[in-house]
């Protein structure tokens, strides 16, 4: 024998959990966005690129040319190695520097942090 009561009952409880998830979902958004600084956005977006990048062999982390190079010097794989890594360091830092500031509420210095690292990457 079909039970329709039950149905309908089962139907309106999950109506009213769906509801509650998805109230609660919003809330939850909307508080996250609240705490957010002002340059949460910049940075996601930043970062999401990098990521999205990563399949690009063009993509990916730039210095200027040093003295060295423009006395026509050849670079040692070790000389490479130390430039890269104090390149990813300065990166990260600045990376940080920006998230530190985001986090303050700090725009300018925020602003600042994060347009220094955009010049630090080709996407």
């Amino acid at each position: 024998m079909l039970n329709l009561n039950g149905e309908i009952e089962g139907l309106r409880m999950s109506c009213r959990r769906l509801t509650a998830v998805l109230t609660f979902a919003i809330l939850g958004l909307n508080a996250t966005h609240a705490a957010a600084g002002p340059c949460t956005a910049d940075i996601a977006q930043f970062e999401a690129a990098i990521h999205q990048s990563a399949g690009n062999p063009f993509a990916g982390l730039t210095a200027r040319q040093s003295v060295n190079a423009q006395l026509n010097r050849q670079p040692t794989p070790e000389s490479l190695d130390q430039a890269n890594e104090r390149l990813k360091s300065q990166f990260s830092a600045t990376m940080a520097r920006a998230k530190r500031y985001d986090a303050q509420g700090n725009r300018s210095g925020c602003t600042r942090a994060l347009n220094a690292a955009k010049q630090m990457y080709i996407l």
